[in-house]
């Protein structure tokens, strides 16, 4: 049974910095894309970095390209995300996904596992 669980989130103010972490198991880590993905109250789910199988390969929302890096490590079967320059409008709740594939798709049809969600709040 695949399994993701999400760490790191917390309240900090703007401009302050922040690293996620996800951690998983049930499957071969490294034969798959990961994804993280962010969903505020009243909004949908939205796509934030994915990264390839290898770690070749990472693709950004506009909204945080330049401020957000996504990494992998796979011999610790964990997808990181790093973001700096936090503004208000990155609060929300924050998870990380598993691809179907080795790519790093952008839409969420594209993973087929979830992990629980980590709370992001920034406060102004």
């Amino acid at each position: 049974q695949v399994q993701l669980v999400e760490s790191g989130g917390g309240l900090v103010q703007a401009g302050g910095s922040l690293r996620l972490s996800c951690a998983a198991s049930g499957r071969t880590f490294s034969n798959y894309g990961m994804g993280w993905f962010r969903q505020a109250p009243g909004k949908e789910r939205e796509f934030v970095a994915a990264i390839t199988w290898s770690g070749g390969s990472t693709y950004y929302a506009d909204a945080v390209k330049g401020r957000f890096g996504i990494s992998r490590d796979n011999a610790k079967n964990t997808v990181y995300l790093q973001m700096n320059s936090l503004k208000p409008e990155d609060t929300a709740v924050y998870y990380c996904a598993s691809s179907r594939g080795r790519w790093g798709p952008v839409h969420g049809s594209e993973y087929n596992y979830w992990g629980q969600g980590t709370q992001v709040t920034v406060s102004s």
